[in-house]
């Protein structure tokens, strides 16, 4: 057996997980082909983001990217099982070749400084990532900026007050 949630966050699932995640479905941009979500777990964000791309018409492939190969095997069936077009990397991330993405996405995955290095590998040209970040937010972006240059952009989380989904354009090293 595998969680695919925490299962104190069982009651409040389709607020916590799902909702939570198709928020930034509408937050990204809608000409992006090439989406790739870090730490999928059980699918969050990025399951819930092809769904949401294929019910929309929308032409864009999801990656997910998830080293547990149990949650990879369980994401496998479900894309497969719903028909959406997302493709499913069992590796680490450190181990992904470059993406060329238009969007990267991860949830509850590593502090911001952190993030930032294992998905600048992956960022297209003139791509934006979106993070969903705790209340802890404004402090990982201080942190992130002594090694970082980026814009920034939070968005409040519908779901929590206190959270953020972080949008980030034009990342590079300092």
């Amino acid at each position: 057996m595998i969680n695919l949630v925490s299962p104190n966050t069982l009651p409040t699932l389709v607020e916590r997980h799902f909702r939570d995640s198709a928020q930034i479905f509408i937050l990204a941009r809608r000409d992006w082909r090439r989406w790739t979500d870090l730490g999928s777990g059980g699918g969050f964000p990025g399951l819930v983001v092809a769904i949401l791309a294929a019910g929309a018409g929308l032409q864009g492939r999801v990656t997910l990217v998830e080293s547990d190969q149990r949650k990879a095997t369980f994401l496998r069936t479900v894309a497969r099982e719903t028909g959406v077009p997302a493709d499913v990397q069992a590796c680490r991330i450190e181990a992904l070749a470059p993406q060329a993405s238009d969007v990267i996405s991860a949830r509850a995955l590593a502090p911001l400084p952190d993030l930032f290095s294992i998905a600048h590998p992956h960022l297209a040209q003139n791509a934006m990532a979106l993070f969903h970040k705790g209340a802890g937010w404004k402090k990982e972006l201080e942190q992130a900026r002594a090694e970082w240059r980026f814009d920034a952009k939070s968005h409040t989380s519908e779901t929590n007050p206190e959270a953020v989904i972080l949008e980030v354009r034009e990342l590079s090293h300092v």
